[in-house]
């Protein structure tokens, strides 16, 4: 797999989070540690695409 097109998947997979995050914020009743699961999964992926990108 090329470079790029990891960094492709990464972006994509870390959209994806934001969007489940947003979602599970707004439900009533989300367990608060699913969520920081969540955001912690989502910094990881931007962690390693922003190693990546340099």
């Amino acid at each position: 797999m090329s470079l790029s097109s990891h960094l492709s998947e990464l972006k994509k997979k870390h959209h994806i989070l934001e969007e489940q995050v947003e979602k599970a914020q707004r439900a009533p009743g989300v367990d608060g540690l699913h969520i920081a699961a969540l955001k912690k999964q989502k910094l990881k992926l931007k962690e390693e695409i922003e190693r990546l990108s340099h």
